[in-house]
């Protein structure tokens, strides 16, 4: 179950709703994803209007102002899609608004997504305006004492009335340990102890802070949604004569649709007439556009850049590729790093622990030492301001999000910032080689027959044709002619060894030396670069085809590449015969392998790899169905996506979207460049306010200083985030 909070702006607000949430007897699990103002319950079996009723009491304590919406159940597999802005609406088109523009779609929506797009309140800017205007005719002219004060209580409340009314609502609620009424009693302090410039100026500070740091956050919340912006509006269905805007949802397999120029493709499928260039930029991070003409696949998310399409769909709007890909990047808030959670926890520490100091700062001194009140309540008031967490509650999970959006613009999904962090530790990787390493595009290149026998190649399509593995294709392939299924019974795949068939009664075989030995028919095993088929008929050995598979053009500087990262290990698990996989390896500079697997000794060697003591992540990177297991058991498992089975995908954790390897390079400078942020925002943040306590408690800081160790340092923190969304990694 997702739930929309409308109007969140708080992050330590947000980290109590999780919080509370989470608490409820009949929510399993909370996650916040402050990002996109998203609430994602896992729930036991229980009405969900009820749960939604609890937390909208949850969020009338903490936020009033926030309003919380059930995302459609329609939408629930995939929250926060709109197909008007893709920003969480729970709204659903009818098909004649199709027709209609984007803004009358909003209005039909029933709500406006304003408040989310805009950078900018501008109501607050001319009521501060106002404000700053009366502080410089209090500062800089000589009026009485009367007229001067208040000059600067009208002055202070221009600028900081939304912050007092917040913290009285708050003081109501028994909820008040945040930074509103933390700068509410700050400055009512500093006006106390007839500080009356510093009062509103402080107020006026945090003001601006907090105006820079909201419009940052909201420029990289608006430049992440960007990124993932690849949800189709419409699809052009045939209707009659004409073509009629319909909701992509509404396309089954098997329709015929148009794709126009500069419209999104908006369900997988095959082209049946035109030719044009498409940008997949969004999918793949791949920024030249690629061909399209009859008979090739294209991927739902690509934009058409030239002539009109004519497509054959293949797959349903939740199946096709674009829905998946937003699936996936949606989903990943739910599965939090490690530094996230850990700072989560801190913040509910810190707070009440720094505003136990300021009393204990404010009452001890003066009480048993004979110190001046006024001194060190103004020191106390330091402490008060300082106490707020943002800059780590912010700046942590934008960091994180950050990285997952810098992922997704390079054709690389991540399912989770844990393992973006996991990637950040990675130590070891292990490869499979067919379709990861090799393009896994198979072509016969030799035909040995024995002696005698003519028709080798036949026998071997023959023996093939059911079969959908890419070695079987390219016999096929290779064959040509027609092949006649009635000559065909008795068809069994024996794992890891190959086929057994009757043709015309006859018992034919093809496959591995393992298949032969099993039915005590001896056979040639020449030292040859590729794969051996083995073809026998009637118990008689008919001679062996060679296939052969090329290394991938960036599998060897992707290897380097990974060796200068620091990697300890590669390891290549592979079915392929020893001769072959080894001489991949030392051709990639791959350090162990484990050739002529099964399926299952696939997953025993890596549980003995995995057995194996290392501090770092334990890497899989493979591409087909029998690799799903493996991938599950990896600490990451990263799947290829562009030819990779959907199971693969789906057990994977992280997706490469164009099958290179040079993709997992990228992603592991991400997830290293993210951790670099992550530290540096902790490390500041802490060191600067950790500094200004210490001098406040000294008397050598003032409320000007508490407040940029405030909003000064969250807003530095903001913007540190935002550059792991402008750097290239190449």
């Amino acid at each position: 179950m997702t739930l929309l909070l409308e109007g969140l702006s708080c992050p330590s607000c947000g980290a109590k709703i999780e919080a509370a949430a989470g608490k409820l007897p009949k929510v399993q699990k909370a996650t916040l994803n402050f990002i996109k103002k998203t609430l994602e319950l896992s729930l036991f079996e229980v009405d969900e209007e009820e749960i939604k009723i609890e937390v909208e009491k949850i969020v009338g304590r903490i936020e009033p102002d926030v309003k919380v919406r059930r995302v459609n159940a329609a939408h629930d597999e995939n929250p926060a899609i709109c197909s008007g802005c893709g920003n969480g609406c729970s709204c659903m088109e009818k098909e004649e608004n199709y027709e209609k523009n984007d803004t009358q779609k909003n209005v039909e929506h029933g709500h406006s997504h304003g408040d989310d797009h805009e950078l900018v309140n501008t109501a607050l800017l001319i009521r501060v305006g106002i404000g700053i205007a009366f502080l410089l005719i209090a500062v800089l002219t000589d009026f009485p004492f009367g007229v001067e004060l208040g000059l600067f209580i009208l002055s202070y409340l221009l600028i900081g009335a939304d912050v007092l009314w917040r913290s009285v609502k708050n003081i109501i609620r028994g909820d008040f340990l945040d930074e509103n009424f933390l700068m509410s009693l700050a400055t009512l302090g500093a006006f106390a102890t007839w500080q009356y410039p510093e009062a509103v100026s402080v107020m006026l500070f945090y003001q601006v802070g907090e105006f820079f740091q909201d419009y940052a956050v909201n420029l990289s919340r608006k430049n992440i949604a960007d990124l993932i912006d690849i949800r189709p509006d419409y699809a052009n269905i045939k209707s009659g004569d004409e073509w009629k805007k319909v909701n992509p949802e509404a396309v089954k397999p098997g329709d015929v649709i148009l794709i126009r120029p500069g419209e999104k493709v908006p369900l997988d499928g095959i082209v049946m007439e035109g030719s044009s260039s498409l940008d997949t930029t969004a999918l793949t991070g791949e920024s030249l556009p690629g061909d399209a003409g009859p008979g090739d696949r294209i991927l739902s998310g690509s934009i058409n850049q030239s002539g009109a399409l004519v497509v054959k769909v293949e797959k349903s709007f939740g199946e096709s590729t674009a829905s998946k890909i937003l699936e996936l990047v949606e989903n990943a808030a739910g599965s939090k790093a490690a530094t996230e959670n850990f700072i989560t926890k801190f913040a509910r520490i810190y707070t009440p622990a720094v505003v136990a100091a300021a009393i204990l700062l404010a009452v001890l001194p003066p009480l048993f030492a004979d110190q001046n009140w006024i001194t060190w309540l103004n020191r106390a008031l330091i402490f008060l301001v300082v106490s707020c967490p943002c800059a780590l509650v912010l700046s942590i999970p934008l960091s994180f999000f950050g990285g997952l959006g810098a992922a997704s613009r390079n054709g690389i999904l991540i399912k989770g910032s844990n393992y973006l962090d996991a990637l950040n530790r990675v130590e070891r990787v292990v490869f499979d080689k067919t379709g990861t390493l090799t393009r896994g595009v198979f072509q016969v290149s030799k035909i040995m027959p024995q002696k005698g026998v003519e028709n080798l190649l036949e026998l071997a399509a023959y023996a093939e044709h059911f079969s959908n593995h890419p070695i079987a294709q390219s016999i096929k392939r290779e064959y040509g002619d027609k092949i006649d299924e009635s000559r065909l019974t008795d068809y069994r795949e024996i794992p890891g060894q190959g086929i057994s068939v009757l043709l015309d009664g006859r018992r034919l075989l093809a496959g591995n030396r393992e298949l032969m030995q099993q039915n005590h028919i001896s056979c040639a095993e020449p030292e040859e670069p590729g794969t051996l088929i083995h073809i026998a008929k009637d118990g008689q050995y008919a001679g062996w085809l060679l296939i052969s598979d090329q290394v991938k053009p960036d599998s060897k500087s992707a290897l380097s590449a990974l060796k200068s990262l620091g990697i300890r290990k590669t390891v290549m698990l592979t079915g392929d015969r020893p001769a072959v996989a080894h001489r991949v390896a030392a051709d990639l500079g791959i350090d162990e392998v484990h050739a002529g697997l099964l399926p299952q000794d696939k997953v025993e060697a890596f549980r003995y790899l995995k057995e194996k003591k290392a501090e770092g992540s334990l890497v899989f990177v493979g591409d087909g169905l029998n690799d799903a297991p493996v991938l599950a058991m990896a600490d990451v498992g990263i799947a290829m996506g562009g030819m990779g089975s959907d199971a693969a995908i789906e057990a994977a954790d992280v997706v490469l979207m164009t099958d290179e390897p040079m993709k997992l390079v990228q992603a592991i400078k991400i997830a290293r460049y993210t951790h670099k942020i992550v530290l540096q925002n902790i490390i500041f943040a802490l060191a600067v306010k950790g500094l200004v306590l210490i001098l406040g408690a000294g008397g050598l800081a003032n409320l000007w200083e508490a407040v940029f160790a405030d909003v000064g340092v969250a807003l530095i923190a903001v913007l540190n985030a935002m550059r792991i969304l402008r750097k290239e990694y190449k």
